[in-house]
Formats: structure tokens, sequence, C-alpha cells
């Protein structure tokens, strides 16, 4: 508990996301100290100025065997929590603190196994690849940077909160943005004025029937269905102008396989449906962002190894599919096949009051280990 309280209590924010926040080198090098001491070689990568990601390796096992585990450093901000965001106080056997679910919690039990590992024989354990990454709570520049650099690995874990469920499978996103053209008048000659925010709403009220078609179309067996909804709306200047312009933006999180070409097309059909009803209107649509939903098989090694291993742990846990997008998307889109596994509910992350319970966190070390110790000695990747 000793790793995860450290790392809490090391400030990571995600200066993008709140300026002014540390980032992570104070978390990498505490972890870069850690990694060196146990007899990790470590190489450190910075995608961007002052935002490293910390990669250890232990040469690989006698049969070329690679085993990655991989977590992320930053955090979002602390504006709005309602604990003191560093403490890291352990009460009831929870962990506090921002960062204690997502995902320092998760670093914290990889690390625990990666000591365990590099301490004890040799002969048991497969080649070791750490890669703690910074930037995923925005645009993923130290695992982009990873996979760049081509790390190679049989498969990987990423630590995610699951509440240590084994979730092979994961949504991606499509960012959509739709902009509308009226024009400005006065509020007292509708002759003249075209309403932006108008047609926007128009727009907005079609899709109902779009998100109805997803909710019936195709269920991941994992996932469930794919899903949309508005994440912004801007338009107008005052109350008594007809506003010229609207600008909307939409997320649809995507079943893997879904491309943003497809989802592009379906947002389409609905505003040219829209339309037909009203020839004046003036839009169009554009794809800002991107993310692969992305799944490894459930017979895979690496889910069927996890299982096993939580078995001879005695930790009780089971397959399911992970709601949000992870940088587990970026290992699969490489031919590292990736799930996600790690102590937290999801439903803390980010939260007021961020916890993570200790049991989880030490439970998810054991396996990681147990999992490992028989990486090698199983057969290949299927």
């Amino acid at each position: 508990m000793a790793l995860a309280r450290a790392l809490v209590a090391t400030p990571s924010v995600n200066p993008t996301l709140a300026p002014g926040g540390a980032g992570e080198s104070a978390a990498a090098e505490l972890c870069e100290g850690w990694l060196r001491g146990w007899g990790f070689q470590v190489e450190r990568l910075e995608a961007e100025e002052d935002r490293p990601s910390i990669v250890g390796r232990l040469p690989a096992g006698s049969d070329g065997s690679r085993l990655l585990l991989n977590g992320h450093l930053d955090t979002v901000g602390i504006e709005g929590m309602e604990r003191p965001p560093f403490e890291a106080v352990v009460e009831d056997g929870l962990l506090y603190g921002r960062g204690a679910c997502d995902m320092k919690g998760g670093v914290a039990a990889l690390l625990s196994a990666a000591h365990a590992l590099a301490t004890g024989p040799a002969e048991d354990r497969p080649g070791l690849v750490v890669a703690l990454t910074a930037d995923e709570e925005h645009a993923s520049v130290g695992m982009d940077a990873l996979v760049r650099s081509g790390v190679e690995a049989d498969a990987a874990v990423v630590c995610e909160p699951t509440s240590l469920a084994v979730m092979p499978a994961h949504k991606g996103f499509v960012w959509v943005e739709a902009v509308f053209r009226g024009r400005a008048a006065h509020g007292s000659r509708p002759d003249r004025g075209v309403d932006a925010i108008r047609h926007a709403g128009l727009y907005l009220a079609a899709l109902d029937r779009y998100e109805t078609r997803l909710r019936e179309g195709t269920r991941h067996e994992l996932l469930g269905p794919g899903s949309h909804h508005a994440g912004t709306i801007r338009g107008g200047t005052a109350e008594s102008v007809y506003p010229d312009r609207c600008t909307l933006l939409l997320e649809r999180r995507t079943l893997p396989g879904e491309t943003p070409a497809a989802v592009l097309a379906e947002f389409q059909e609905v505003l040219d449906e829209v339309k037909e009803g009203h020839p004046e209107m003036d839009a169009e649509l554009r794809v800002t962002l991107d993310r692969p939903g992305t799944e490894v098989a459930t017979s895979s090694r690496v889910v069927e190894g996890l299982l096993a291993a939580a078995d001879r742990q005695g930790v009780t846990t089971g397959v399911e599919g992970m709601s949000a997008w992870v940088d587990a998307a970026f290992l699969n889109e490489s031919g590292i096949p990736a799930v996600c596994f790690g102590p937290g509910d999801i439903a803390q992350a980010h939260a007021a009051v961020e916890w993570c319970p200790v049991d989880e966190i030490r439970a998810c070390g054991r396996v990681l280990e147990e999992l490992a110790r028989g990486w090698s000695r199983s057969s290949p990747v299927s």
C-alpha cells in the first residue's frame, strides 16, 4: 500500500485539462527510481516537453515470451473535490485521493507485481515490460509514443479500474461537429432572419429517432449497442438578433469494427432527412476526433490466463465489457492483444470523492504476478 499512497500523494494533474496542473514529471521520476532500484532497464519517452512516460524492461524469458503491464500517470483536475486530493488517506479499507481509482491504484498493483517478479527467480518469469504513460486523460500522447517506439509483447494488461473484472472489449468514440448557418437580422424581422439555433434544434430532435435505431440495432455481446449524445451547443449573440450560426458537438460511442466514415454517414442521413422538410437549412458535418473500439477474443490466452490466475489466488472475477474508451486500443491496433483488469470501480473515477478499495489493489497485484509467473510456461498466444 506504500506504493499506492506515494503515487496518490504525488500530484500529476494533466495540465492540458487543468491549466497549472503538475503533469506527470514527479510521478514519472518516482516510478523510474523504483524500477531502476528493482533492476529494470528504464527508458523515458517524452512526446511533449515535460510530459514523460516511463518504460521499464526485464529481459525476455528463455522462450522469448514478453508480457506488458500498463497504466497511465496523469489524472484529471481537482476542482470541486470534497476531500484533500493528495493526502492519500486510508480509511475503512479505502484509499482516498485524486487518482486513487483512475488509476494510481492500478499502477501500484502492477508495480507491486513487477517488484515481486524482478526480485524473484529469473527462470520463473517472462520478459516484462512496464509502461507508465502520460496524457491518457486527454490525447494519449504517451501511449501513442510507446506504440510508435516499436514496443513488443505477446499481450498486455491495462490496469484501468474494472472492479477486478476481466474486460477484453471496449467502445470507441467519434466526435462530430455540426455547423448550422443562418442569417442575422433584427428580432422584429422574421422576413429577413434565418434562425441557425432553431435548425440545430430540429436536427437534435430528429436524432432521437437515430438513437432508437441504435438501441434496437446491432448489439455487442459484452458492450451492448452503440449510443450518441449531444456534448455542447453554441450559438447566437443576443435575444433580439436572429442567430447566424450555431455549432453542435456530438459524440457517438462506437462498437469494435465501426468506422468514422460509417458514423458520419449515419449522422448525414439524419441531416438530409431534416433538410427535406426545411430546404432553407444550411448545415455541414465533419469528424473532429475518433478513437476505435477494440476487442480481444474471450478465448485468447491473456483472458483465459487472467481468469485462471484470479482463480488460483482466490479472487472472484468474470468477463465484462468496458464502457469507456481506453489506451488498450493503441496496443490492440499495433498487434499486441490488450485487456483491462484493475482495482476500483470506474464510477469513482474523476469523482468529487475518489477512492479505491485497498483489498482490490493488493488482489490485483497478486493476480498479475500469478499471470506473469505462468506466462512463459503456457501455450503460445492464440
